[in-house]
């Protein structure tokens, strides 16, 4: 099917099942988002320069002066630069969490959009190999798909095409949710959790980017960095889609 039936199609469908906001529940008229009314859709805390090159966040009033991110000071971190979309709050949470906890697959299309947004975020992600943080098998069976698997597609949609996805990383520890726990203990938790899929080669000369949904501590992307560093990725970044 063509684009313009495709969305002829979605529209008809949209007469008879009229979309609702994922974060206020109200219909979605005239937005320039499918899953987020206007209104929301202006809530979304889209980040702009500058932020934090470690981890994305960005600097407010005199943050901009001194250049401290709170948030970076003790992580030591294994990768090299790090960039997000949006901050974790609002209509842009109510997007993440129709994704992870929902079976919210169709945000997906708003969450590329918002990628193509972000000031300097497609020009970060072109010609990279993208590496989705894995899910335990459990987890994965129980949710069906590993979302950060589906971020990184959105990724490749963001550039056009030019980027790809390679599932390099396997979990081979079920670990709990490490949602209330402080750095220390999210270290502490997560080691030895990663580890290089079988059959996955590492090409030192490739400029590989972990995908993961938030940056919250940065330890998940630390412990897989450190994989892919043992394993010989000499160029190593991470770009996640939420901050906090």
């Amino acid at each position: 099917m063509s684009p313009a039936l495709q969305a002829l199609w979605r529209d008809r469908l949209d007469v008879i099942f009229p979309r609702s906001c994922v974060h206020c529940a109200e219909l979605v008229e005239g937005s320039r988002f499918r899953h987020l009314c206007v209104r929301c859709g202006k809530l979304l805390h889209i980040v702009h320069p500058p932020h934090c090159t470690t981890c994305g966040h960005p600097y407010f009033g005199e943050m901009a002066e001194n250049r401290l991110c709170p948030h970076c000071e003790t992580l030591a971190p294994k990768f090299g630069e790090g960039k997000t979309a949006i901050l974790l709050q609002g209509s842009g949470r109510s997007l993440i969490h129709a994704l992870k906890y929902h079976q919210g697959q169709h945000v997906l299309e708003d969450i590329a959009a918002v990628m193509r947004e972000v000031p300097g975020y497609a020009g970060y992600l072109r010609g990279a190999v993208l590496v989705p943080v894995p899910l335990h098998p459990r987890k994965q069976r129980e949710r069906n798909y590993n979302q950060s698997r589906l971020l990184a597609e959105c990724c490749v949609q963001a550039v056009d095409g030019q980027a790809e996805v390679r599932e390099l990383l396997r979990r081979v520890i079920d670990t709990e949710s490490q949602t209330h726990y402080d750095r220390e203990t999210r270290r502490e938790n997560l080691k030895n959790a990663f580890a290089l899929a079988k059959g996955a080669t590492i090409n030192p000369a490739q400029r590989y980017v972990l995908v993961d949904d938030v940056f919250t501590t940065g330890s998940t992307l630390n412990s897989c960095a450190s994989v892919l560093r043992r394993s010989g990725a000499l160029t190593l970044d991470v770009v996640t889609f939420g901050h906090g």
